[in-house]
């Protein structure tokens, strides 16, 4: 049964979001005939976004899901081949690579774009699924413009939460900070700036209980965890900042990946520490986590791919 379902292909994209997108468009015009599996979130982290402001060639901005239906258009305009289904196994002990989708289907490819981004870790309290995109953001960079001179509130406690509170210090009138221990776990230097920060509200040993409002936020109710005092504090925005998982256990035992599972690529490069495999976007990426980043090294490993299976007689 397993052989009669094996499907030979060239070119494998694996994940839908503006990095693999990109690389089917690349990949597409140059030949490669690309087959992209779109995953479980087709669009990726994108579709949870509301207004996108900061891509360029949208003057007026554009909301995100509206962006990755625009990506995908052109990545079908040029002739990828976009499928539904998920990679749930894979085996790169030899060429051509195995990957299965959805436990069944069998694909072999002769090279592969890994671009399954990355998940923001939520709180997990149902307001908060409730309000995103209507205030609440994983993303200070993303999001932060539209609360200029507001009052915000950030949940973390790690470098990124420290980066992001710094961020919106600069935006908004006020910016709450939670944290749910009475230390950061943020480094010295990023500790030491958040405090300097006269606008950065620091709540020790807190956590959130439940994000207010009507349609968009307009509150946040906290709560001592030593003292068991609520308090209710006005806000429009609500950013989480307990960081991201990305979405790579599949590839784990086969591509390098560091102590937080994120792909580690070549300086300079998409190429990962199996030769033909690639990895583009969030999935590799811990530092800028932007869609225009993203779509950019989704554009690297597609002339990466294309230069490895020209060289090696497979195009």
């Amino acid at each position: 049964m397993e052989n009669n379902q094996t499907e030979k292909i060239n070119l494998l994209i694996i994940g839908s979001g503006p990095a693999g997108y990109t690389a089917a468009i690349y990949a597409a015009r140059a030949n490669l005939k690309p087959v992209l599996y779109q995953g479980i979130q087709p669009g990726g982290q994108l579709t949870i976004t509301t207004d996108v402001e900061n891509y360029p060639g949208f003057p007026e901005g554009i909301q995100g899901p509206e962006m990755m239906i625009q990506f995908e258009k052109q990545a079908q305009r040029m002739g990828a081949d976009l499928r539904y289904g998920l990679a749930t196994k894979v085996d790169f002990s030899q060429k051509p690579y195995k990957v299965w989708i959805d436990e069944e289907k069998l694909l072999e490819a002769d090279a592969v774009i890994i671009a399954t981004g990355a998940s923001a870790k939520w709180l997990g309290i149902e307001s908060e699924q409730r309000f995103n995109g209507y205030g609440v953001s994983a993303c200070a960079v993303c999001d932060g413009f539209f609360f200029r001179g507001k009052e915000v509130a950030i949940v973390g406690a790690g470098d990124t939460a420290a980066e992001e509170a710094l961020y919106l210090s600069k935006l908004c009138s006020t910016v709450h900070m939670f944290i749910r221990r009475d230390e950061m776990r943020a480094s010295k230097i990023m500790q030491d700036r958040v405090k300097k920060t006269d606008n950065i509200k620091m709540y020790w040993n807190t956590e959130t209980q439940e994000i207010l409002g009507d349609k968009t936020v307009n509150a946040v109710r906290i709560k001592n965890i030593k003292t068991a005092e609520e308090e209710t504090l006005p806000i429009k925005g609500f950013f989480v900042a307990i960081g991201h998982h990305p979405n790579s256990d599949i590839f784990k035992g086969w591509i390098d990946m560091d102590e937080e599972g994120y792909i580690k690529t070549c300086p300079g490069s998409s190429k990962t520490n199996i030769e033909g495999v690639f990895a583009s976007g969030d999935v590799q990426d811990k530092i800028y986590r932007q869609a225009i980043t993203a779509a950019g090294s989704g554009c690297m490993a597609a002339l990466d791919a294309e230069r490895y299976l020209s060289e090696n007689g497979l195009h």
